[in-house]
């Protein structure tokens, strides 16, 4: 099975093509499972790569798109959902909550429908990569196009 073939590379693969048929899953021939990872797979700065950081409050999730260069601020994500109880959700969560493992959580085609927060700090890059459902598979989109197909909410959320 090739990874194009896997349940959620197709399941970003189907909504890229639905937003924008130019936009398709890229398979990289080595892990973009961090940032760092990417960025060098790609050849492009850490900054351009999106992350997808899953948090939970007492019953609600939020997904988090921070650059790859940055850090989530947990002060500030507590401040926008208005909670004083907030964490990194944990890899079972992660899995049933949005489809896929952690290093390759898309920004879109989640299982349960959750709120998604864009950090700002991303619109200084033209071209963008996100993960696409596995750790060797992204997709290259443009910040605006990043808020269109996510309904994504922008706000300063990083350190």
């Amino acid at each position: 099975m090739t990874l194009l073939e896997k349940e959620p590379v197709k399941r970003v693969e189907k909504l890229l093509r639905k937003f924008d048929p130019n936009l398709k899953v890229i398979i990289l021939d080595s892990s973009a499972r961090t940032a760092i990872e990417a960025a060098s797979s790609l050849g492009c700065k850490v900054g351009a790569i999106v992350k997808s950081l899953l948090f939970k409050t007492e019953n609600t999730y939020g997904l988090f798109l921070i650059a790859g260069d940055k850090k989530a601020s947990l002060n500030k994500i507590k401040k926008k959902l208005n909670m004083k109880d907030v964490s990194m959700a944990n890899a079972d969560e992660v899995k049933t909550i949005t489809g896929y493992t952690i290093g390759g959580v898309s920004p879109i085609g989640h299982l349960k429908k959750i709120d998604i927060y864009i950090d700002n700090s991303l619109n200084r890059f033209d071209i963008l990569f996100a993960a696409a459902g596995h750790p060797n598979c992204v997709f290259c989109i443009n910040f605006e196009n990043l808020k269109k197909i996510t309904n994504g909410i922008i706000e300063e959320i990083t350190e």
